[in-house]
């Protein structure tokens, strides 16, 4: 799979939703903001919060994900930065940070995470605010991942594609779930990429952000401000910097 097809595929499979809406509310609530957008994979929230007149930086460590995002109308407006926290700009200060998309759980290490929740309180103003999301175990989410509950059907450039997800291995203990993404294009050609993440529970996140100097605004369950537990399975974090 060439990186061009791989950005053109993440983008038709994540169209934007609720959770796009809500990062970049959060991103933009106060006007002309200075935001960090860490992870920002192709860029799509990030050049939509360009677009509001924010300032942004985007960051992410895979280059053929900034090379997508940077084709994208209106990225000339972005700061576009390749690689982890440790890459954020040192001379720069944010009014907000977000971090969408689940990206806190392809970080499968705690310390890693935890010098990343601390890099971006560095960076962030005395005050400044911490979105992020991040799938909650107890929904089990890794569950509906099969062809027959994840199947949909993608428009890409060169014709229509199938797209599910299927779960391949479990270790609930630490949180650790493998999976692989299937796609089969118009011509029957099938593609598979497999991966790790990490599912975190409220208590561990909490732990994590106090002791990278945050405080805890709200966790909610989805996008629409619901009660953890009733929401869609995620965990929905909004901190800022104490």
């Amino acid at each position: 799979m060439s990186e061009t097809h791989a950005a053109q595929l993440y983008d038709a499979v994540n169209s934007w939703g609720p959770d796009d809406q809500f990062f970049l509310d959060f991103a933009t609530k106060h006007g002309n903001s200075r935001i960090l957008d860490l992870g920002c994979g192709t860029g799509r929230i990030t050049v939509a919060i360009a677009q509001t007149g924010c300032s942004i930086t985007g960051v992410d460590p895979h280059q053929p994900s900034i090379a997508a995002a940077q084709a994208k109308p209106g990225a000339d407006r972005v700061e576009w930065v390749v690689g982890d926290s440790r890459a954020i700009p040192s001379d720069s200060q944010f009014d907000a940070a977000i971090m969408s998309s689940n990206v806190v759980q392809a970080i499968l290490d705690d310390a890693e995470l935890a010098r990343t929740f601390q890099d971006i309180s560095a960076r962030l103003r005395p005050g400044g605010r911490l979105a992020f999301d991040s799938r909650d175990p107890r929904a089990r989410g890794w569950e509906r991942w099969t062809k027959e509950r994840s199947h949909k059907i993608i428009e890409l450039p060169e014709g229509k594609s199938q797209h599910w997800y299927q779960t391949t291995a479990v270790d609930e203990v630490n949180g650790m779930v493998d999976f692989c993404a299937h796609e089969v294009d118009a011509e029957g050609r099938e593609q598979v990429g497999c991966d790790r993440i990490r599912f975190r529970h409220e208590e561990h996140l909490r732990s994590m952000l106090i002791n990278a100097g945050f405080l805890i605004d709200e966790i909610f369950g989805g996008f629409q401000g619901e009660p953890v537990g009733e929401g869609i399975g995620s965990l929905v974090v909004t901190a800022r910097r104490g």
